[in-house]
């Protein structure tokens, strides 16, 4: 819950901006810069101009599905979460839907200018959004939908930083599981009661901390040169072979000294996502509550992050996941003055 009924609120402008903060879930926004790239980082590319687009576009994606949710759900809430923005009254439904709607359109304008293979991405991204807060999302294809626009999320910086999504299909599986386990516990968000999801969840974060401690098979060397062919900082020999200038560190993941650091972080950052994530799984388990189960859902989003990084590491990223572990304590910062739920 954002804000316990009957807590003051500021008044005017500030009042205004408050409500906006909590519609959009501003804190949950650190959760979405990781997923392009990782995207990058698993086609063993450095991220580039066209995933600085890609994470533009997310974050537009993301933020209309927020505002789209709560249009969606405003009657809901009025019964059940009187707090929230538009049935306190804080925020119209029609801005919110009109918000819903421009978000969408400069989200695909920027994967436009990413590149075709990024907005073919996008599209059905876009879609999927749309598709789960308006229909599916209390249907069992819920969870399923949820997930699925987190994997393509994850897609779309692959495929905008080198045009290549494929390669990027095994982490956007892992982060789409991930999503599936905590969209699966926010069902009973507001009821409890419910201890077998929280336990499932339990579970898959378990498997998921196993399987991203290892490392993914590399690519053949003429695949990471296709990768990195033509982006900043890459010159090609005469041969054909990729050469880079000499440098100490570089965020291009087959570069020895970002592997190394990847090879050192990738059971810290493994270790963090089940810290974050278990504990508030486990408690739910054990005691169903509407507080826990909440607390659980958060434990889950938080979890998104240092997932994210991990799964960069394990792609041999180590300085781009360093940069995505640095979200983790900027997302609790602003998490203590607005929900991420």
């Amino acid at each position: 819950m954002s804000a316990a009924a009957g807590t003051p609120r500021p008044s005017g402008s500030a009042g205004r901006a408050r409500a906006w903060a909590e519609l959009l879930r501003l804190p949950a926004l650190f959760t979405v810069p990781g997923d392009a790239l990782a995207g990058a980082a698993a086609t063993a590319a450095a991220p580039n101009s066209r995933t600085l687009l890609a994470i533009g576009s997310s974050l537009c994606l993301y933020e209309a599905g927020m505002a789209l949710n709560d249009w969606a759900d405003r009657a809901e809430d009025a019964a059940e979460r009187p707090h929230r923005p538009l049935p306190s009254g804080r925020v119209h439904p029609a801005a919110a839907f009109t918000t819903a709607c421009l978000l969408t359109g400069a989200g695909l304008a920027l994967a436009a200018r990413a590149g075709r293979p990024a907005l073919a991405v996008a599209a059905p991204l876009a879609a999927t959004v749309w598709a789960y807060d308006l229909a599916l999302k209390h249907t069992p294809a819920g969870p399923v939908a949820m997930a699925t626009a987190r994997g393509l999320d994850l897609l779309l910086g692959a495929a905008a930083t080198t045009g290549l999504p494929g390669r990027a299909l095994g982490p956007a599986a892992l982060l789409g599981t991930h999503t599936l386990a905590v969209t699966a516990v926010s069902r009973r968000e507001t009821t409890g009661g419910a201890p077998l999801a929280p336990l499932a969840a339990l579970a898959a974060t378990g498997v998921l901390t196993r399987l991203v401690t290892g490392r993914p098979s590399r690519p053949p060397a003429g695949r990471r040169e296709a990768a990195t062919r033509g982006l900043p900082g890459t010159t090609s020999a005469p041969d054909g072979v990729v050469s880079r200038p000499r440098a100490a560190f570089d965020f291009t993941p087959a570069h020895p000294p970002a592997e190394a650091i990847a090879t050192a972080l990738r059971p810290t950052l493994a270790a963090a996502y089940l810290a974050t994530a278990a504990r508030p799984y486990l408690h739910a388990t054990l005691n169903p509550s509407p507080p826990l189960t909440q607390r659980a859902v958060a434990g889950g989003i938080r979890a998104t992050i240092p997932l994210q990084a991990a799964l960069t590491a394990r792609s041999g990223a180590g300085l781009t996941a360093l940069l995505v572990a640095a979200l983790a304590p900027l997302g609790r910062r602003f998490a203590r003055t607005v929900s991420v739920t």
